[in-house]
């Protein structure tokens, strides 16, 4: 976005919510940051200076405000017309690239130099990689200490502080206060024993409706459910199991309630969530581009805020595609159910719906697959993704281009262009992925005639589409199964 001051300063005098997530104000005079949508007085035009994320306008020396909390902010972070290295590189971020290694090591796995990676992110978002890692920590902090009853170390540990008394010194350099003064009675409903109760903003219009009818119709039976408006699943990170459940919040969050013994997952959790939710996404970009096509028009007008459903877990999303080749949505969630229920770790929670997790890579490489109902050439190509997958546990992060990645999933035996495109589509969060020879999107591009287009024929018609092709494909499935 191109802060252009006389164009910020008219959205912030509005207190337009579109800006909100798209751009922070500094006050010079107070030293404090603010969304858009803050209730505060509006200052003075020379006294207000705009920054394109939360990042850079906490690198820059000012604090967060109290009343608008920017953590609540949706974070439209990747969405401003960043590389698609700064892309890649936040989503790394996100998952705690900084908090393994440094730098360094981030600007390799996306494949640039430290000093180039340091420079785009200076240049689309106004900050660098460690201060944008810092303000995660500090914003998820603090949206703790408001939201959750968690004693100040849990709070700490949980937003991926090393200590207690570094998350104490940087609140207090960062707000002139002690975490503890910025607690303050909370309302509503209280957390379970051993559950964290969040909520996680987005950028309303949200089809919720959508997102649990595509989760429902692929429910994995003992690991995920959809009931009563809630998605239920359980989840597994390094070796320890847990579980959590998703519903609406209007006007403009999901809560989410995880039960996990280790607290330093916590972020883990919460970027899995936002993915697998899509919060990131800027349903006004997307729907002004798509809404310009003939055909999209009323899709999109009929259906505002249709998000792209991710999924929880890598593997567990390219295992179901793979499961999922040739055979209907039904039958690939029975043969994942199979899979789940002989090589799965049983779970042991109040919820008599989960009893499963989804069996990790390294045991599906050595399984016997036999009886399960897959095919030979499936079981095949199933075992050497978990093989890949077990051997490099980066796999499928979204660390290379969208080309390269292709490539990738394209040399495993039995995966062929559909296959890739979908994973990078649900998995990579790749807005541009098409899977062009999808059956689903063939017979929704028919004519009056009845004659489907070749794949060649739709990516031709997809080029006007760019670059938010994955959310056509996502509008044309869509609405074909309402239809």
């Amino acid at each position: 976005m191109d802060l252009d001051h006389e164009a910020c300063y008219r959205a912030i005098s509005a207190r337009d919510p579109r800006f909100d997530g798209r751009l922070f104000t500094g006050v010079k005079t107070t030293g404090i940051y603010c969304r858009p949508v803050c209730p505060a007085r509006t200052p003075r035009s020379e006294n207000v200076i705009f920054f394109p994320t939360a990042a850079a306008a906490q690198e820059a020396g000012f604090r967060p405000c109290l009343r608008c909390r920017p953590e609540t902010a949706p974070d439209l972070g990747a969405w401003r017309g960043s590389s698609n290295t700064v892309f890649r590189a936040l989503s790394l971020i996100e998952f705690g690239a900084l908090d393994e290694a440094g730098v360094g090591a981030l600007a390799g796995r996306v494949g640039v130099g430290e000093r180039q990676l340091r420079r785009l992110f200076s240049r689309d978002l106004g900050a660098s990689p460690v201060a944008v890692a810092q303000t995660r920590r500090v914003l998820l902090a603090k949206q703790l200490i408001h939201e959750t009853d968690l004693p100040m170390i849990e709070v700490a540990l949980a937003s991926g502080f090393g200590s207690l008394r570094r998350f104490n010194e940087t609140f207090q350099a960062l707000y002139a206060r002690p975490p503890t003064a910025l607690r303050r009675a909370r309302k509503g409903e209280a957390a379970a024993p051993g559950e964290t109760v969040l909520l996680l903003r987005y950028k309303p219009p949200y089809d919720w409706a959508a997102m649990l009818d595509y989760l429902r119709a692929r429910a994995i039976a003992g690991v995920e459910c959809v009931a009563d408006g809630v998605y239920r699943r359980t989840i597994a990170l390094q070796g320890e199991h847990g579980a959590v459940s998703v519903q609406h919040a209007p006007p403009d969050a999901i809560k989410v309630r995880i039960h996990f013994p280790r607290l330093a997952a916590l972020p883990n959790i919460i970027a899995r969530l936002r993915r697998m939710f899509d919060l990131a996404s800027d349903p006004d970009a997307v729907a002004f581009d798509l809404a310009q096509d003939a055909m999209l028009g009323p899709l999109v007008a009929g259906r505002p805020g249709l998000r792209l459903p991710g999924a929880w877990d890598g593997f567990e999303m390219a295992a179901r595609a793979i499961l999922g080749q040739q055979i209907t949505v039904n039958g690939a969630a029975r043969l994942a159910a199979r899979l789940a229920e002989k090589f799965g770790a049983r779970i042991d929670l109040s919820d008599s719906a989960l009893m499963r997790a989804f069996p990790e890579p390294a045991v599906l490489a050595q399984a016997d697959l036999a009886g399960l109902g897959l095919t030979s050439r499936r079981a095949q190509s199933l075992q050497a993704l978990a093989s890949a997958v077990a051997a490099d546990p980066h796999f499928l992060t979204p660390a290379r281009p969208l080309e390269t990645a292709l490539e990738h999933l394209r040399a495993l035996p039995g995966i062929g262009d559909w296959t890739a495109q979908y994973i990078a589509l649900r998995l990579l969060r790749e807005p541009d992925a098409f899977p062009a020879a999808d059956v689903g999107l063939l017979r929704s591009m028919a004519g009056r005639d009845g004659v489907r287009p070749t794949p060649k024929a739709l990516l031709r018609r997809a080029e006007a589409w760019r670059p938010w092709r994955a959310y056509a494909a996502q509008y044309l499935w869509t609405c074909r199964l309402a239809a």
